[in-house]
């Protein structure tokens, strides 16, 4: 049976952490380096890997406690909270959920001991449009040959678990669908496999500690027992493997709206400690109802995240239900930045200078209306979910849509 802990026992720890956190972040983001001195720590407290079954030396923390312990360490370091949420969520709980035994034994200590997951689906010319990758997973004798190219991946460099996701094809090159695989790299020591190489990473606005990398496969070979084969197989099992990235929207939506919490106690303090006009700023009934606007976004984003971490599938997936999970994510990353920069008006000029962490929480936050789903797809499919239908992005599919659901005019 799973030890079970309390959400607030987990929440005392990442408040614990997240006091150590604040005062190293702004080296991380001038540095652009990634905190591995905070990712000791975080291995150290429990909370890398806490979802992983205790079975596999884990916590079997539920996603729930999981973002509570998000929510608490995105206030004082994005970054470190967007590991968490990577060794929690994502490509660690489809392993878990769908990998073999030997798979499971072997990513849990990784990850246990301080690895964030990589999951590789993004390429140059694939984004939303995820299922129109071109890297390709060929069967040869005893396994797979990986070839391709891989745009934005978090981690890469610094991970050293994949999870690669590619189109497989057999001896033929018939199209049997898109499959995921486990490829380790361990940079840090040269264990490198051959065909398997990071291109360049991407300088970027926020998150500055963060890699997002190219990765390159050329003949990449990956054995049969490093193939992550959900039940439904190759031609319905990326359905299932992508089920696993509703945990990591959540997690996503959660670390936007622990920097909109941080930057709300930060914006009430400084009312209170700024004086004009001889008077605390917080006596100006404009810049309170600002605060009221501000709480009440946090607190619905906190609301929605929580539900959808709570949720399961229709079909009693492990997983948080796809529109929960994409309802949340949507409106806790665009209430997010709007917090952030009302918090940053607060400020004034003070808050446009590095002077305080605003400028940097505002930078960061405005990747989480991109990754892991754009506000726009995201919406998408909560729109599809009300009116009961696949929403294609085709011209073609939404001819065929049309004619199928309304009839032709």
């Amino acid at each position: 049976m799973e030890r079970r802990e309390t959400a607030e026992f987990y929440r005392d720890i990442a408040r614990d952490l997240a006091a150590k956190f604040a005062p190293r972040a702004d080296r991380w983001d001038k540095s652009r380096s990634y905190c591995w001195e905070n990712v000791a720590d975080m291995a150290a407290g429990g909370v890398m890997g806490m979802t992983i079954p205790t079975k596999y030396g884990g916590k079997g923390a539920s996603y729930f406690e999981t973002v509570v312990v998000v929510e608490e360490i995105a206030k004082a370091c994005t970054l470190s909270a967007r590991i968490v949420v990577e060794a929690n969520m994502g490509g660690i709980s489809a392993v878990m959920a769908y990998g073999s035994e030997a798979q499971r034994e072997l990513a849990a200590p990784l990850v246990l001991a301080g690895d964030k997951p990589a999951i590789c689906i993004t390429e140059p010319g694939a984004g939303s449009a995820a299922t129109e990758m071109t890297t390709t997973a060929r069967q040869v004798n005893g396994g797979y040959v990986l070839n391709g190219r891989k745009h934005w991946i978090t981690g890469g460099g610094v991970s050293k678990l994949h999870l690669v996701f590619a189109r497989v094809l057999d001896g033929a090159g018939e199209d049997l669908g898109i499959g995921g695989f486990l490829v380790l790299s361990d940079h840090s020591t040269g264990s490198v496999p051959a065909g398997f190489r990071v291109a360049g990473r991407e300088h970027t606005l926020g998150l500055c500690g963060m890699p997002e990398a190219e990765l390159v496969f050329q003949d990449l070979f990956v054995e049969n027992d490093m193939v992550l084969t959900p039940p439904s197989g190759f031609r319905r099992g990326f359905a299932d493997l992508m089920n696993a990235y509703n945990s990591q929207r959540v997690g996503a939506g959660t670390i936007a709206m622990g920097v909109a919490a941080g930057a709300l106690d930060h914006a009430a303090r400084y009312l209170k400690e700024r004086r004009q006009f001889g008077r605390p700023l917080a006596e100006f009934q404009g810049l309170q109802w600002m605060l009221a606007d501000m709480d009440a976004g946090v607190h619905a984003s906190r609301l929605m995240l929580h539900e959808a971490a709570k949720s399961r599938g229709p079909d009693g997936s492990l997983f948080p239900d796809i529109t929960m999970a994409a309802r949340a994510k949507a409106f806790a990353s665009e209430t997010a930045v709007k917090v952030v920069d009302n918090a940053l008006q607060i400020f004034g000029a003070r808050g446009y200078s590095d002077r305080e962490p605003l400028e940097r929480m505002y930078r960061d936050v405005r990747m989480f209306t991109i990754g892991g789903g754009t506000a726009q797809i995201l919406k998408t499919q909560i729109a599809g979910s009300l009116l009961g239908i696949k929403t294609p992005q085709t011209r073609t599919g939404y001819a065929e849509l049309a004619q199928r659901n309304w009839g032709s005019e």
